[in-house]
């Protein structure tokens, strides 16, 4: 669940809405949640520390890394090097050895060159 426990805002609302009804496997427009023979719960939630279904959580939400991050415990974060978002845990500032080794070569390259001018 969420460190940051607070309500959804309408944005987020309307992207869970549209998610379920375009992505989800056990909903149906004409009959709601197939498995609960209901309105699917998803639509009534507001708060970040809700208990979600677990297929939306499994299959669904990843769908959307933004809204996935409002109700994970680790945000997401920029990598330094290419751009993109990853879970953060840690200190991690890369999203993967790739754009570690990549960033410590151009560190690598300048600290060497500086050092070459210093010295000449």
């Amino acid at each position: 669940m969420s460190n940051n426990n607070r309500e959804l805002t309408g944005k987020e609302k309307r992207q869970i809405k549209k998610l379920i009804t375009s992505l989800c496997a056990s909903y149906d427009k004409e009959y709601g949640c197939l498995p609960l023979d209901c309105d699917c719960p998803m639509f009534g939630i507001c708060y970040t520390n809700s208990g979600l279904c677990s297929y939306f959580r499994e299959s669904v939400l990843p769908a959307e890394p933004e809204l996935q991050a409002v109700f994970e415990s680790q945000p997401l974060s920029v990598c330094k090097e290419c751009g993109k978002h990853f879970s953060k845990d840690g200190k991690r500032i890369y999203c993967s050895e790739k754009c570690a080794e990549e960033a410590r070569r151009r560190q690598t390259a300048a600290r060497v060159r500086k050092h070459r001018e210093k010295h000449s």
